[in-house]
């Protein structure tokens, strides 16, 4: 089992220490580094078979001693040109020196990418490492790392117990070939590194149904049968053409494989790979990919104790909350956010609050530094377009927060942002709820604001606006009308708000465009239904498109308290403390 792994200048990873165990979980934004992590652990592997090739895993004297590797021998990670496996594509360094007669004079130093991978086996631990040095586009050398930097340098040896690792790289199921010949192992681990997963699939299962000990091949059926209610049918060799079909049952019908679904493929390929090689370390790059929320847990659970029967260690990379959640309790959660670290070895306080909330929460905690607290994603909309209209350097902050929407009950914000502040103590959060009744703490780690207003909808509501949306001459805030409807248009708005603000007024309610009434149910409801009806149309504004008249808005017109609050949220925004 590979217990720890440490990088130096490959890709996006510059000088990374990755804990790993059993079973491992990187989670991370797009290009964090979590499928480089990936490939690093493949590149080590590559490295250590062409050394062990060359030079029989002993220690050497010879004064440049190097296995060379082509880049067409990465297939995991593949590569036009053998310098886009250096960080910043950086494969040599120069410096100024100074010689006997003081003269500047350059030195060149080569870039090395160093990869070393701890592990455990037989009870016995070991470490080993490689350095890659680059040679020229098409190839670069692989020599087991040096201890000293001497111009000899004495090398690390090259444990044997490192010989009995066999890691292979899985990427997320292509489309599925119609046809599928058969392959010996090494071509089937060539597709498999070339990301053709899709061409092998039919091939690993001819290889367990081919085994003398049909138990593999028995519970495989049946997993598939009990996640996708199918009857996998034995692979046929067809010798005549060289190729190899399989079908499946669902109800009477017989369907060849290719008709199955995504879902069904990509697991059947990841379960297929666990049984055909048992003692592997399968690296998994978005395990979850085609497969539908509900399915996802159950799948990791029987793909993990597959992997666990089968000897194997898995090391998945993932964007799925509901594979980080269920990680996260008996598994190892690396999160790639800054340097990468655990996000699951805590106090048990602390794993107490994130299980409750969410490790997604708290991992999306560590990427901002700050959350906001909203009733509901329509006012986060409002806000968004406030800023744009104005201008206001929220744009920035309100882009892509880590939003909580909690609708007008501050406890709930409460026990939400003191529960991630458990595991991260400089957290800090604001929270807007509407004109509610409770007292709130602006001056706290979460900054607790309410609108003056009875709520954020009342901001949009004046006559000028309304009638904006029924004059507009821009259709990206939705249909428009004929040009000569513009003053039927017009007309139809009117009429709304007067009559629907005389029967406000009969019933006693506040007045339409005033700070007290409740603007989105009591008013811009009945408003639209009205003025949509007058055009003989279905209302094409319901309450959660009300953030279109946030674009509509003059911003003469826009509230000054709008612009206090957009500047609270900069405020917090800026004095938030992201993991880097």
């Amino acid at each position: 089992m590979l217990t720890k792994l440490r990088v130096k200048n490959f890709k996006r990873l510059q000088d990374v220490e990755i804990e790993l165990g059993r079973t491992v979980v990187f989670v991370g934004p797009n290009n964090s580094g979590k499928t480089t992590a990936l490939q690093a652990l493949a590149l080590w592997e590559t490295g250590l078979r062409k050394w062990l090739e060359k030079r029989s895993a002993k220690d050497t004297p010879e004064k440049r001693p190097g296995a060379t590797i082509n880049r067409r021998d990465l297939f995991a990670v593949p590569v036009p040109d053998a310098n886009l496996l250096w960080s910043d594509l950086h494969v040599r360094a120069v410096r100024q020196t100074i010689d006997e007669q003081g003269k500047k004079k350059p030195e060149t130093k080569n870039i090395r990418i160093d990869i070393v991978v701890s592990g455990v086996t037989d009870g016995k631990e070991w470490d080993c490492g490689f350095e890659f040095d680059y040679a020229n586009q098409e190839s670069f050398y692989c020599r087991p790392l040096r201890a000293t930097e001497d111009s000899q340098p004495v090398r690390l040896a090259v444990p044997p117990l490192a010989d009995s690792v066999r890691i292979a790289f899985l990427p997320p199921m292509s489309g599925m070939a119609a046809t599928e010949d058969r392959l010996q192992d090494g071509a089937i681990n060539v597709r498999i590194g070339e990301g053709r997963t899709a061409e092998v699939l039919r091939n690993l299962c001819f290889q367990i149904h081919s085994a003398p000990d049909q138990r593999s091949w028995r519970a495989l059926v049946s997993q598939i049968e009990s996640l996708f209610g199918v009857t996998l049918h034995p692979p046929q060799f067809i010798k005549e053409r060289g190729q190899i079909t399989m079908a499946y049952g669902e109800g009477d019908t017989e369907l060849d494989l290719v008709s199955s679904g995504r879902g069904l493929q990509q697991t059947l390929l990841l379960l297929a790979h666990l049984y055909a090689h048992p003692g592997t370390v399968l690296l998994l790059d978005e395990p979850d990919a085609h497969l539908e929320i509900l399915r996802q847990r159950q799948i990791y659970r029987i793909l993990t104790e597959t992997a666990e029967s089968q000897g194997c260690q898995v090391i998945a990379a993932s964007h799925s909350e509901v594979l980080l959640n269920e990680a996260a309790d008996r598994d190892i959660v690396v999160a790639f956010v800054g340097k990468p670290h655990r996000i699951d070895d805590r106090g048990h306080q602390v794993l107490k609050s994130l299980r409750a909330i969410g490790f997604e929460q708290y991992y999306q905690a560590e990427q901002m530094g700050w959350v906001l607290y909203l009733e509901g994603s329509t006012d986060l909309a409002i806000l968004q377009a406030l800023a744009e209209r104005l201008g206001h350097p929220a744009q920035k902050s309100l882009e892509q927060p880590f939003v909580h929407y909690v609708g007008n009950e501050p406890t709930k914000a409460r026990d939400h942002f003191f529960g991630l502040r458990e595991a991260k103590p400089d957290l800090l959060g604001i929270a807007l709820f509407d004109s509610i009744p409770q007292e709130l703490d602006e001056n706290g780690p979460l900054c607790e604001l309410k609108w003056r207003r009875r709520e954020l909808e009342n901001y949009l509501c004046y006559p000028e606006t309304l009638l904006a949306y029924a004059e507009r001459t821009d259709d990206s805030l939705g249909p428009l009308f004929e040009p000569a409807q513009r003053e039927k248009q017009r007309t139809a708005m009117q009429e709304s708000m007067d009559s629907v603000g005389a029967a406000l007024k009969v019933l006693g309610k506040p007045d339409p465009f005033g700070p007290e009434v409740k603007a989105s149910d009591d008013f811009l409801g009945p408003l639209f239904k009205s003025y949509f009806e007058m055009l003989d149309l279905p209302n094409l504004m319901q309450k959660t498109d009300y953030h279109v008249q946030a674009h509509l808005v003059a911003k003469e017109k826009i509230d000054p308290e709008i612009i206090a609050k957009l500047d609270r949220i900069v405020e917090v925004a800026a004095h938030a403390k992201p993991v880097k």
